[in-house]
């Protein structure tokens, strides 16, 4: 069918939910418009899928949630009687539609008798993670579209050991997804009923209570917290998000007893009407933090985004101005902060290991490698490190320490095997309260980790190519790399060249290659002589090609200038 052939069906189906009818109606003369929403479906990759709200397939609305939520069922119904019997734990955020697509989600799996566990309000994705494990759940459900705008929503797919689904069963689920062609012949049970029934149970406090215990385990030095930290002035914002009620109840249960709250963005309201995007990387998040932090003399500010699974956070200077620090530099002065804290505390074990993706700064490796701990580095995505974890667990070979991604995401403990916001809050927390009892700031804390192990300095540069013609665009970008090799960037020669794609290094003075032991994925990596690292890759939940540039140098002023050499030899190759 062709896209007005779909569009049609949707415009004459009598019963399509009357927000929906009436966008279509208004879109009426928009070809564009309608084109775009109705071409083709949803993408639904091991990150499950986002996109823009609204009418349409390639659109999130009741009905491709209900599309999705079927793929899974028809999976599941695939299983043994007792693995089905599991059911489902399904989880939402604060953005438009959540509730209504999570309650839609729970009455697909009823209709094929499977149990859903929902939460009778928002909560964040890390407790998600935790129920599914929790509760013995087969899968697990997550409402969010993240960080993007409020024009979004998303659906998240979880697998039994609470990291996003693995490969396989994503493959096999889109492969049902696909099946599903008629949306609205998909069938639902009637809500009341699977209540009554008990295939649909509402779940609340008492999960949140086990959570909230959980995090509080995390602590190292509650002499710390308890002598420092219950004064220590923080501003926490949750950019009107699920991070509001447990945020702050962690804080507590901690004994951080002196934080204030951005009272704007407590309000838990999917227009995020004080911010163009709850994106907790970007300055203009912490605007209203920073305001409140100048008028109390905070410490630090922290800030974690909508669905509580990335935290970013401003860190004050000696002028009384406030920086942002990236999510590579938070990721080290955390790391930095658990070894130190228990190898002081006698607990670093001797098999200790941290786990990052490979677009993520070396800085952390080589503070790990300064306690003889190990590195492991995986493929983006932080499935790939509750894999590790998993395997951690089987084989005993590591204890995991810390895990994290370039992209704000934290994890200290694993009873969460997703990044996890609320347990880096609490954490950081303490790192502050620590350079807090030494005279010191967080950015103090920072600027010594660069003078002992080298100025790191890291750019993401994202380029996005939307539409019918954006793929085809970020192919043909990504086959111009691979297909013509760069040898050098800005004068600088590539030493090594890794594609994880056919899964084989090159060194390119001789030729020589080995294999890559990761999955495959599309993404390249180069090694520049002067220490850099440039790697590329396609975006796997937006219509964004990603360029990661990693420098190291002797000043500040000599890596930031790597960076805007580097980023200008990108920009000239891909024209």
């Amino acid at each position: 069918m062709s896209w007005k052939d779909i569009y049609q069906t949707w415009s004459n189906y009598s019963e399509l939910e009357p927000s929906l009818k009436a966008e279509l109606a208004a879109k009426a003369g928009d070809e564009n418009a309608l084109e775009d929403a109705f071409y083709q479906p949803m993408s639904f990759g091991t990150a499950g899928m986002r996109g823009l709200l609204g009418a349409g397939i390639n659109r999130m609305n009741i009905y491709t949630v209900r599309q999705a939520t079927e793929g899974l069922a028809l999976l599941m119904d695939t299983l043994s009687a007792e693995d089905k019997a599991r059911g489902v734990a399904i989880s939402f955020d604060s953005r438009h539609g959540s509730p209504e697509f999570a309650h839609e989600a729970a009455k697909v799996l009823g209709a094929h008798g499977i149990k859903s566990f929902v939460f009778e309000s928002l909560r964040p994705t890390p407790e998600l993670s935790y129920t599914v494990r929790h509760l013995h759940t087969y899968a697990g459900i997550m409402i969010t579209a993240s960080h993007n705008p409020k024009e979004y929503n998303g659906y998240k797919i979880y697998g039994e050991d609470g990291g996003q689904m693995p490969p396989k069963e994503s493959d096999m689920m889109t492969g049902y997804i696909r099946e599903v062609t008629d949306l609205f012949a998909i069938k639902v049970a009637d809500e009341a009923q699977l209540q009554a029934d008990g295939t649909m149970k509402i779940i609340g406090d008492e999960i949140d209570q086990d959570y909230l215990a959980e995090v509080k385990s995390i602590t190292i030095n509650q002499k710390l917290i308890d002598e420092v930290g219950k004064d220590m002035k923080l501003v926490f914002t949750p950019l009107h998000g699920t991070g509001q009620m447990i945020g702050e109840k962690a804080l507590r249960n901690a004994g951080f007893n002196n934080f204030s709250v951005v009272p704007e963005q407590a309000v838990i309201d999917g227009d995020f009407p004080t911010i163009v995007s709850p994106n907790p990387e970007s300055p203009a998040a912490f605007d209203m933090a920073i305001a409140l932090g100048k008028k109390e003399g905070a410490d630090v500010l922290i800030a974690v985004d909508p669905d509580a699974d990335r935290l970013g956070t401003a860190v004050r200077q000696p002028n009384g101005e406030y920086t942002l620090l990236t999510g590579n530099q938070i990721a080290a002065v955390l790391l930095s902060y658990i070894l130190e804290a228990n190898k002081q505390a006698g607990t670093l074990p001797a098999n200790a290991a941290a786990v990052k993706s490979i677009v993520s700064s070396e800085f952390a490796t080589a503070i790990a490698k300064s306690y003889d701990v190990e590195m492991i580095n995986v493929l983006t995505g932080f499935k790939y490190i509750a894999e590790q974890i998993e395997n951690f667990e089987a084989t005993g070979d590591h204890t995991f320490m810390f895990g994290f991604e370039e992209s704000y995401g934290y994890l200290i403990k694993p009873f969460a095997h997703d990044k996890d916001a609320i347990q880096a809050l609490v954490m950081l927390s303490e790192v502050a309260a620590y350079y807090k009892s030494l005279g010191k700031t967080l950015y103090d804390g920072v600027e010594e980790l660069f003078a002992k192990y080298g100025y790191f300095r890291e750019e993401t540069k994202s380029e996005t190519f939307a539409g019918i013609d954006g793929a085809e665009q970020i192919a043909n970008i990504i086959k111009k790399f691979r297909d013509n090799a760069p040898k050098e960037f800005a004068g600088v020669e590539v030493l090594r060249v890794e594609d994880f794609d056919t899964q084989v290094e090159t060194t390119l003075a001789d030729g020589a290659t080995k294999a890559i032991t990761l999955p495959k994925a599309n993404v390249l990596k180069y090694h520049l002589a002067d220490g850099t690292w440039i790697a590329v890759r396609p975006s796997g939940t937006e219509p964004k090609i990603k360029f990661y540039i990693g420098a190291v140098a002797d000043s500040e002023a000599a890596a930031n200038q790597k960076l805007v050499d580097y980023d200008a030899a990108i920009t000239e190759f891909i024209k």
